[in-house]
């Protein structure tokens, strides 16, 4: 730092990365420590002593002060700062003496304590303090000293994950051991999840294979990670670990009216479930526009397809676990906004992400959905989504704790709902039959009328279903008494369907919800 540095801080005063000082003395430790504390928690700044903080007159310091000084700083760095810091402080030279600036780094220890057990942090120009136990948890998150996708879940047992998608990640995962073996196809399928385990590592079932792929503990409690790759149920568990997603009327959040909203029962499931369930929102609420001259060419989305992947698995395995907050996905006529807990991590900036630099926030989770959610994990995902032309902004929201990633849409003004109602009834009209309509208002009606367990299977059913999976869920047998309860009621209400209609009795037979 020289000189000139030394007079912008005078005419700019103090922010967040600079604290003012004319001078410092010993009564003053505990205050002078809290700063320190404050600058350590955020991303560090920088001390000026020397400098009135009221007038910006420079007060320099004579030979004995700048000794004196920097003492004194030294040893409020070593006994009002828990985990002590270590400072680097500078003699800047300017007329009739000295300004000494005190250089203090972020914080490799998060969360640093005055020596009264108090936390701070930076707030502006002035400082805070830290309160919230999920602040507190971001730190150490960002210092590697805990792991919140490795924390566990209390009272959750192995027979709360989904077997057929521990299948698919086992499948993903080992695939060459399990194809040496002949475990693939219908054979994959049919087998236990603890045949499929043997098969890759023999002697051991999921219980013995999960310990060693650290998704149980040594205390044989579920981690984070297990719940949310796994879990039937996740938001039992784990109630702010999914996705809310409305699609507007207008471009205000504020809005009292939607065209579309996902119920939370449709997304509740794993991050696997709510991805796709996140996909189908997008597909049913964007417009499909002509990209080929052929009249029957298929029509691609107007934000494309590639860029929505992204930014949603960013979402969903990059997110803070530590903000009990939900992912939530806006549709605007305007825009498109993902709102992802928790800000970038690890100091990362908007530009260090489009460059490409990955530096995953829930390392655990990061390494073990790629057998899951379509990604990379090389760091090239926002690179290849901005690639695909989305008119895209990000921001890094530090003061709401969020992540934000907002799409333009093209061509899409101001709609008026009653102009929407109106096109939706002509379209309505001139499309179908007066039979079918009857039919799609009899569904909607079976629709409302179904009981909670019902409504349970036609929401699980979003994703097609074995009669085996369904019956796994619901706890009981796969007796034809149980299916015929179950899963033929619901087809006669024709709530949900079968895959292959032609041949009930198929052995690739599922059953999928009807979408109304």
């Amino acid at each position: 730092m020289n000189k000139e540095d030394i007079l912008k801080y005078r005419r700019l005063g103090e922010d967040t990365r600079a604290q003012l000082k004319e001078r410092i003395f010993k009564d003053e430790k505990y205050d002078i420590g809290c700063e320190l504390v404050a600058f350590s928690n955020s991303k560090g700044g920088d001390l000026i002593i020397g400098i009135n903080d009221k007038s910006g007159n420079v007060n320099p310091l004579s030979y004995i002060e700048v000794q004196e000084t920097a003492n004194l700083l030294s040893n409020i760095a070593s006994e009002n700062v828990v985990p002590s810091i270590l400072l680097d402080v500078e003699n800047v030279d300017v007329k009739g003496g000295a300004v000494i600036v005190a250089h203090i780094k972020e914080g490799l220890n998060k969360p640093y304590r005055d020596n009264k057990g108090i936390v701070w942090v930076k707030n502006g120009g002035d400082k805070r303090k830290v309160f919230d136990n999920a602040e507190l948890a971001e730190m150490m998150t960002e210092c590697g000293n805990f792991a919140p996708d490795e924390s566990t879940v209390a009272d959750a047992t192995i027979d709360d994950l989904d077997v057929p998608t521990i299948k698919e990640y086992l499948h993903n995962k080992f695939s060459h051991v399990l194809e040496r073996k002949g475990m693939v196809g219908d054979r994959l399928r049919e087998s236990s999840v603890d045949d499929v385990c043997d098969a890759i590592a023999e002697g051991h079932d999921l219980t013995r294979l999960f310990r060693n792929l650290r998704f149980i503990r040594s205390n044989g409690q579920l981690t984070v990670a297990a719940m949310l790759l796994f879990g039937k149920y996740t938001q039992r568990w784990l109630p702010t670990m999914t996705a809310k997603c409305i699609c507007y009327f207008g471009n205000n959040v504020g809005g009292t009216q939607f065209r579309d909203k996902v119920n939370d029962n449709d997304m509740e499931g794993n991050l696997l479930h709510q991805f796709k369930t996140i996909m189908a929102f997008f597909n049913r609420n964007l417009k499909s526009v002509q990209t080929e001259n052929e009249f029957n060419s298929p029509g691609q989305l107007e934000i494309p397809y590639v860029s929505l992947v992204e930014f949603t698995v960013n979402a969903l395995v990059h997110r803070s676990l530590n903000w009990h907050a939900p992912v939530r996905i806006f549709i605007f006529d305007d825009r498109v906004e993902i709102h992802s807990p928790g800000i970038l991590p690890n100091g990362l900036s908007v530009n260090d992400i489009v460059a490409g630099t990955s530096m995953p926030r829930n390392t655990f989770l990061f390494n073990n959905a790629i057998y899951l959610l379509p990604y990379t994990g090389v760091g090239s995902g926002i690179r290849r989504a901005i690639a695909n032309g989305p008119d895209v902004q990000f921001i890094n929201n530090e003061s709401a704790h969020e992540f934000l990633i907002v799409i333009y849409r093209k061509g899409n003004p101001q709609i008026d709902k009653s102009e929407v109602q109106s096109n939706h009834e002509s379209n309505y009209e001139s499309n179908h039959e007066s039979n079918h309509e009857s039919n799609h208002e009899s569904k909607e009606g079976n629709y409302r009328n179904l009981t909670k367990k019902q409504e349970d299977i036609c929401n699980f059913c979003n994703i097609p279903r074995t009669s085996q999976e369904i019956m796994n869920r619901l706890g009981i047998s796969n007796q034809s008494k149980n299916r015929k309860k179950y899963i033929g009621e619901l087809l006669e209400l024709g709530v949900i369907e079968m895959t292959v209609p032609d041949n009930p009795k198929d052995k690739n037979q599922k059953y999928r919800k009807v979408k109304h």
